[in-house]
């Protein structure tokens, strides 16, 4: 006869048995945050938001400050590990069709528009060649919206050009963006824990449940385990690997470096950005290159919720995971031919994925329904 011990723990989060190794990097994105919270905590008390003092305080961050190379190179290396694990939980989503719940998929979409914006803030703070230009690039797209545009430029900016003001605006907001980021992660996992995991099959998991602990903690631990090795493998090796060569020069104004780039997660919606000629067009393409992902849950025909069995599905899937890593790559390279036409042909595929989805699961119902 179990006791009323085991009968709490075998009703505490229960979960689907069969759910996979690809459903651990929430918990990994969990853990992601809150070393970047620590790092950057750390990192803020000897930042100076100040144009003249700013790359200096970084400098002063890595060589001066005791352990201050490893908080830095944790923050920095930090927030592409978080990036990776999010679009590989994303992609997970997409696959097994766990954007069905809707409310967490729609809470998980404003978590990732909050991420991307805390990133670009975060990234302008070193006051590097890169992080000035790339701030300017993008904070210029502002004045494209009708009316508005100048107004609210010069408002992001504190000014009329990019200076003392927006630096402080942006660290004020680089730091406050994380604490609405951990409530709406906090929102994220209760409304998780509410609807119930998706699970490889897309069946429903309810009639045969596991507790989360011990089966899943376990595999949690492991991937956390792999994840932290490789975080400081890559920083101990190999720090700048995701540095771009020019951000390791202090900001100069009145020198553009040759090619102008984001930070490497930011390339796929830059790449969409700088494939169509129209500035307007070109700013609507990037927002929409993420907002898309609000779509899914209401444009799913298929009655089937996993592509585990749409071969169909699938393959348009794969096709998405390509353009998306070659888009990434075209962004990199000079806005010459072949890239500019290779961009252009990569850019309407990834949102084909989007608007071909839902004719693809009506094929495959109406194959089903022949078969």
């Amino acid at each position: 006869m179990p006791n009323q011990h085991t009968l709490l723990t075998f009703n505490l989060l229960p979960v689907g048995s069969n759910i996979s190794t690809w459903w651990n990097f929430g918990s990994m994105l969990l853990t992601c945050l809150l070393l970047q919270t620590l790092t950057g905590f750390f990192l803020a008390i000897h930042y100076t938001a100040n144009i003249n003092l700013a790359f200096s305080s970084i400098i002063h961050i890595t060589r001066d400050v005791p352990h201050g190379w490893i908080m830095q190179n944790l923050h920095a290396i930090g927030a592409s590990m978080f990036f990776i694990c999010a679009y590989i939980h994303i992609a997970r989503g997409l696959y097994y069709g766990s954007y069905l719940n809707k409310e967490v998929w729609l809470s998980g979409t404003a978590l990732l528009l909050l991420l991307m914006a805390t990133a670009f803030f975060g990234y302008v703070l070193p006051w590097g060649q890169m992080s000035f230009w790339a701030a300017t690039v993008i904070t210029n797209l502002l004045t494209s919206v009708p009316y508005l545009g100048t107004s609210l430029t010069t408002w992001l900016w504190g000014g009329f050009s990019i200076n003392d003001p927006t630096l402080t605006r942006f660290f004020a907001l680089h730091l406050i963006l994380p604490f609405t980021i951990i409530s709406m992660s906090s929102l994220h996992v209760m409304l998780l824990h509410n609807e119930g995991s998706s699970n490889p099959l897309g069946t429903n998991s309810n009639t045969d449940k596991i507790p989360f602990h011990p089966y899943h903690t376990y595999k949690d631990m492991l991937m956390l385990t792999i994840m932290i090795t490789l975080l400081f493998t890559i920083m101990s090796f190999t720090p700048d690997i995701f540095n771009d060569p020019e951000n390791f020069s202090k900001a100069n104004p009145m020198v553009t470096p040759q090619h102008i780039k984001p930070e490497w997660y930011f390339l796929f919606a830059y790449g969409i950005l700088r494939s169509i000629p129209n500035k307007l067009g070109g700013t609507l393409a990037l927002l929409m290159s993420v907002t898309i992902l609000i779509t899914m849950p209401f444009t799913h025909t298929s009655y089937t919720r996993s592509m585990t069995f749409r071969p169909m599905a699938q393959l348009m899937f794969w096709t998405l995971i390509a353009t998306f890593i070659t888009i990434t790559w075209t962004a990199t390279k000079p806005v010459e031919p072949p890239f500019i036409i290779i961009g252009q042909i990569t850019s309407t595929m990834y949102f084909m994925f989007f608007f071909t989805n839902p004719l693809f699961g009506w094929i495959e119902n109406k194959i089903m329904t022949f078969c």
